[in-house]
């Protein structure tokens, strides 16, 4: 008798991170002994500021190893809602806060609480990786825009309003965006807000946690800012992991109307529970204690993106665009696809030309393809300024030796 498959067929309709898959394979490869510079990852290279550390073993000495309250500690909560007002000027009480573990968390928890079977959520392309899988595995359909590169990659209100159907339920935007670093200001956002306000029936899911990673005087824009109207059927979402250089603390956080944050609160209740305790503490020291470093941060990583921005575009067969916030560049790789490499690698796709810049330079970046963009690359700058400029010498090489 034939043995049937333990694995849900729900799984076989989403596909495994292809950043992680990248970062893996590079590491596999630094561990052979291969001289290996990885741009795949998107986490900030700083160390987690000393105060919040600090905060999290006072947590520990404290005794707060216990459970908390599944939407996470009242504490963290009022400090989410002071921040959100702060930052924004958004009103949100902490009734209306969630906090999970990270900002995918929080992705997921909304659209498994949110939808039906066939409900479309609109994602601008390019687009984080995850959107996608996670709107399939809650039985949603994704309904991806391209963007036109010659928009900076954003999305028009004339494309959303071409996207939208009866069955729209969500419209995603990432701002700044990974993977394409392209962020929305005010007056970007007021004719998206525009469009949404003439079809109610459409949430708003705004993924915010690049929002402190600005450039050149840029300051984003987020929707219930822009347009208080929009308030009753919004989810913003925000995290510690890239402002406060966090990502491990597995700590994201949103703010929504209070059905919409009640439903989240009961699916984590079944699933997580709370997000850890002692990175909730340290969290709460990092919404509310000194801020400056984020300054310092985005002070070093405008120089190393306008470092990589100058040396690929010296590449041949690159065209990189400068971005406005987030730690990423998105170079379109047209010059070089249907080429062949020094090593002999067929450059067919943006998969073969990352692969095989990985095998002969030791140079690590993403695909576009995996961000629903093809013909293009993204490479993360949150790595010392010396590895970015070898790396990019040898992205130059790479291009310079195709065929």
């Amino acid at each position: 008798m034939e043995i049937m498959s333990i694995v849900a067929d729900r799984l076989n309709r989403i596909s495994p991170s292809q950043t992680i898959v990248i970062s893996t394979k590079a590491r596999a490869l630094k561990a052979e002994g291969r001289d290996i510079i990885s741009l795949s990852a998107g986490e900030p290279d700083f160390r987690t500021p000393d105060n919040i550390a600090r905060a999290a073993m006072k947590a520990i000495e404290d005794g707060k190893t216990r459970y908390t309250d599944v939407a996470g500690t009242p504490e963290l909560r009022k400090a989410v809602a002071e921040r959100f007002r702060m930052d924004s000027g958004l009103d949100y009480t902490p009734e209306e806060v969630i906090v999970s573990t990270g900002g995918k968390q929080v992705i997921y928890n909304a659209m498994m609480a949110s939808l039906n079977p066939g409900d479309e959520a609109i994602i601008p392309a390019p687009c984080w990786v995850s959107y996608p899988d996670i709107v399939t595995l809650a039985e949603g359909v994704p309904v991806i825009v391209p963007c036109k590169r010659e928009n900076g990659f954003k999305l028009t209100a004339e494309e959303l309003e071409a996207a939208i159907t009866p069955r729209t339920k969500w419209f995603f935007l990432n701002s700044p965006c990974n993977p394409t670093g392209a962020a929305y200001s005010a007056e970007d956002l007021r004719p998206l807000c525009d469009v949404l306000l003439r079809h109610p029936h459409v949430w708003v899911f705004t993924d915010d946690i690049y929002a402190k990673l600005a450039y050149d005087g840029f300051r984003p824009a987020t929707f219930v800012e822009v347009e208080p109207r929009l308030r009753a059927r919004t989810v913003t979402m925000n995290g510690v992991s890239k402002a406060y250089a966090m990502t491990g603390w597995r700590i994201g956080f949103s703010g929504a109307p209070v059905e919409m944050t009640k439903a989240m609160n009961k699916l984590q209740g079944q699933s997580t529970s709370n997000a850890c305790s002692i990175a909730q503490a340290a969290a709460v020291e990092a919404l509310t204690g000194p801020q400056n470093f984020i300054g310092e941060m985005v002070t070093t990583y405008q120089g190393r993106r306008d470092l990589v921005v100058s040396m690929l575009n010296q590449a041949k067969g690159l065209q990189c665009d400068k971005p406005e916030g987030a730690f990423y560049v998105f170079p379109s790789l047209e010059g070089c696809l249907g080429k062949t490499s020094a090593g002999g690698h067929k450059l067919d796709t943006d998969e073969a030309f990352v692969t095989a810049l990985l095998e002969e330079e030791g140079v690590a970046a993403v695909h576009g393809s995996a961000f629903m963009y093809p013909g293009h690359m993204r490479i993360s700058y949150a790595t010392d300024t010396e590895s970015l400029r070898e790396a990019c010498a040898r992205i130059q090489r790479f291009c310079a030796g195709l065929v």
